[in-house]
């Protein structure tokens, strides 16, 4: 029995490999044939950075803000309780109401009273300034500096060389062979500014794209336009060196991005800045 029983088990082997042969060809030769070519692709990557210096203080209220503000400090009063300064200044008004009574004996010490830490703290607000909200480079109309629009975000913007125009877009450097694109906008930082700021990026993925043909004086043979894919950075520290070349960057506000930016770049860098 046992005989019989080994040659159909060889037999059904034979069977699955003259079954099995033909199929795995098959599919190597269909594996060749939807290879992709070695031909060089006619579009440049780039990265690019979206930089921006978030707000340093709040923005100024509307009278309608300042109304409804007033309102819930009004409610938010009447509905509290009172705070420990509170009780301990009611507790000395009823210590001194004993005392003119001559009900209550103060022992003879120095005792730091309510009313002379109110005085101390009205002194202290009174020697405190607050920071303007219009700087120097508001005045001046400087868009390359920091220091500007304190309440609102800005956008770094550079000048850059496009045959014989000078355009003005986000900072970007081309894609080399063995980096991601998020390190292309990080070397674009780093080579930007030499080394002195330092951003935040917001995630490994881009935020957008871009795509534009070279013009017919640059463009080089095989080589048709670029792709343009924008990292979002929020700025930490630092600032431009001195020796920055004046008239070469911007810290523009999403209105003025139309002062220098093209339409058409402009309607794609608009769609991820929606936040601003």
């Amino acid at each position: 029995m046992a005989a019989p029983t080994r040659r159909s088990v060889l037999g059904l082997a034979r069977c699955w490999r003259r079954f099995e042969s033909p199929w795995s060809l098959g599919s190597r030769s269909l594996t060749l044939a939807a290879a992709p070519s070695n031909s060089a692709s006619p579009w440049r990557l780039l990265g690019a950075l979206c930089l921006q210096r978030p707000p340093l203080v709040s923005k100024q209220l509307t009278p309608m803000q300042e109304e409804m503000a007033a309102l819930l400090q009004q409610v938010e009063i009447e509905r509290s309780l009172y705070s420990d300064h509170e009780l301990r200044a009611l507790d000395e008004a009823e210590q001194l109401a004993k005392k003119k009574s001559d009900l209550y004996e103060e022992d003879e010490k120095n005792i730091l009273l309510v009313q002379d830490l109110e005085d101390m703290w009205e002194q202290k607000f009174l020697q405190f300034k607050p920071g303007a909200r219009i700087t120097d480079a508001d005045v001046k109309n400087d868009r390359s500096s920091l220091h500007r629009k304190l309440d609102r975000n800005l956008i770094l913007l550079v000048k850059e060389k496009l045959g014989d125009q000078d355009i003005w877009m986000l900072p970007q450097a081309e894609w080399q062979p063995g980096e991601t694109l998020r390190q292309t906008a990080e070397r674009t930082l780093a080579t930007l500014s030499e080394n002195n700021l330092e951003a935040k990026f917001l995630g490994n993925a881009p935020c957008g794209h871009y795509k534009f043909k070279f013009p017919q004086a640059v463009r080089a043979e095989g080589s048709l336009g670029a792709k343009i894919f924008f990292f979002k950075a929020l700025l930490l520290t630092g600032d431009f060196s001195p020796a920055m070349e004046k008239g070469r960057h911007v810290w523009a506000s999403k209105e003025e991005l139309g002062d220098y930016l093209k339409p058409k770049y402009l309607a794609q860098v608009r769609r991820f800045l929606l936040d601003l």
